[in-house]
């Protein structure tokens, strides 16, 4: 008898594109999922309320409680440091999952990897909502943390090989549009938390899971759509009348999954990325409270005034300000990483590299200690640009591998690298923070205290930026064997495959757009209080 092929509608062989589809379609399927899974970003607009969950005006505090008691207590509220293990916990298993299943998903497909990652981070937060209810922490670490840690990274990464096949031609562009989405996941999921949260929130409750249960559900239908959405191109496709270019850095041929991690040009781009998201992500951790300490009384019109010495009225105006600065370097941590990617597709993945360490080398090295406490405004700008270039590192990685390595297994090798942010996730805050917390110990004057985190920074990106520079094409005895033509070349049967305006394009467009429009205007509300 013979073998019947599987025909589910999660088979990798029923997401291969048919004649006249509209690549176009691909990117807002990868929004779809990366706009929800990005909410990680924002999970910290829950701190507060949850450390109030028992106490609801005032948190019941029970003093000496160990972070192992924390874990089971019904009687205790949780301590900030309690709750922020959850973000931590987010990151190091997005970079352990997207590295463990990432061979699983070229096998599989984006679609199956995209419906399991949408069971995994919101059936991981439904989870998260039982803890809250029932005051269980382990159950949020376990909820949101580990389970929905395994969505991110199966959610972050679904789309990366696919647009990069569908998209040869603008590789960077493609997987800058889809990472900008996991950047924006906060500017809508924050403030629409936080208006769930005031919604549910009652003389018994916070509304935390109330407004976990709700997100969640909304969550689930976006990435469901994301995932059915999917299409993968034909074999060997590429747009009609374009060939891929014969440049020295640029591969034309595959290499195994198993061979990646083994060539030198696999650890020089994640040491670069380690380096670029260790240098950025732990002084953005402290943003806020950074120009606060930096600038004190000029934030509020009172340049006197010390922030040790701010009374309560002083301190809700410099947070506010501060809040302001937070929404100002998420705009430009969105924006760099279409900016910086689709940059990458005209002067090329490893200048684009160079340019970026050079420049956050030089910015955090002169400009940030000269403008600390000096100009408000240069030095906002100074941490929007690195802000812009964090993202963009991100956002050009992917692109930066299938040039490398071929688009073969780029989704995986990608998974792989992203174990660099997991280490980076560690790193960057533990040195920052550490550092920080040991100068103000030490007595050191808080417009003092950062001067020399700047300069370490620098010298990361430095060492980055000679990583950079080492990369070379890989060696061709690394090309897989079977690959006896250049992995782009067009056939006949792609030409009905670019695409152009359509209906269903422009509703797809729009059900991704609106949303990100009212996170960019929710985020330029808070950010205008620095221009008053």
């Amino acid at each position: 008898m013979a073998t019947i092929p599987a025909t589910g509608w999660l088979d990798r062989a029923r997401t291969v594109a048919g004649p006249g589809f509209n690549r176009w379609l691909v990117p807002p399927c990868a929004l779809a999922i990366h706009l929800c899974i990005g909410m990680a970003y924002g999970f910290s607009v829950f701190w507060l309320p949850l450390a109030h969950a028992i106490g609801i005006g005032d948190p019941v505090v029970c003093k000496g409680m160990s972070l192992a008691t924390a874990l089971t207590t019904t009687t205790c509220d949780w301590r900030v440091s309690d709750l922020v293990w959850t973000y931590t916990l987010f990151f190091v298993v997005l970079g352990a999952a997207a590295a463990i299943w990432g061979g699983w998903l070229e096998r599989v497909g984006p679609r199956k990897a995209g419906v399991v990652a949408a069971f995994c981070w919101c059936g991981g937060m439904g989870i998260a909502a039982i803890g809250v209810s029932l005051h269980q922490l382990w159950l949020i670490w376990l909820g949101s943390g580990l389970i929905g840690g395994i969505g991110l990274g199966l959610g972050y990464i679904s789309p990366v090989s696919t647009l990069i096949k569908w998209f040869p031609d603008r590789r960077g562009m493609a997987t800058g549009m889809a990472i900008m989405g996991f950047g924006g996941g906060a500017l809508i999921g924050s403030p629409l938390a936080d208006l769930l949260m005031k919604h549910f929130a009652s003389a018994t409750g916070v509304g935390v899971w109330q407004t976990f249960l709700v997100l969640a559900a909304g969550y689930f239908v976006f990435m469901m759509a994301g995932a059915i959405g999917y299409r993968v191109p034909p074999d060997r496709y590429a747009p009609a009348g374009w060939t891929s270019p014969e440049t020295t850095t640029l591969s034309r041929f595959n290499v195994a999954l198993g061979n990646a991690h083994r060539t030198p040009q696999f650890w020089l781009v994640w040491t670069v990325l380690f380096l670029n998201v260790s240098a950025s992500i732990g002084i953005i951790g402290v943003a806020s409270p950074m120009l606060q300490e930096l600038f004190g009384g000029r934030l509020i019109g009172d340049a006197a005034a010390l922030f040790t010495n701010f009374d309560a009225s002083q301190k809700k105006a410099a947070a506010t300000i501060g809040a302001g600065f937070v929404g100002i370097i998420s705009l430009f941590n969105i924006g760099g990483r279409f900016f910086w990617a689709a940059l990458s597709d005209r002067i090329g993945r490893k200048p684009l590299y160079a340019v970026m360490t050079a420049l956050g080398a030089v910015l955090y090295g002169l400009a940030a200690p000269h403008f600390a406490g000096v100009s408000i405004g240069l030095f906002i700008v100074t941490f929007a640009v690195l802000a812009s270039m964090y993202g963009g590192g991100f956002a050009a990685v992917p692109a930066y591998l299938a040039d490398l390595f071929g688009t073969k297994y780029v989704g995986a090798i990608h998974g792989r690298l992203l174990t660099a942010w997991s280490c980076a996730g560690i790193a960057g805050p533990l040195l920052v923070a550490g550092m920080r917390d040991a100068r103000i110990a030490e007595g050191v004057p808080r417009a003092e205290v950062y001067g020399p985190i700047y300069l370490i920074l620098a010298a990361m990106l430095v060492v980055g930026f000679v990583a950079n520079l080492l990369v070379r094409p890989v060696a061709a005895k690394w090309h897989m064997a079977e690959d006896t033509t250049p992995v782009a070349t067009p056939v006949e049967t792609t030409a009905g495959h670019t695409g152009g305006a359509s209906l269903t394009a422009i509703l797809a467009w729009a059900a991704v757009g609106l949303p990100i429009a009212w996170g960019v205007y929710m985020a330029v509300l808070k950010a205008a209080v620095l221009l008053k």
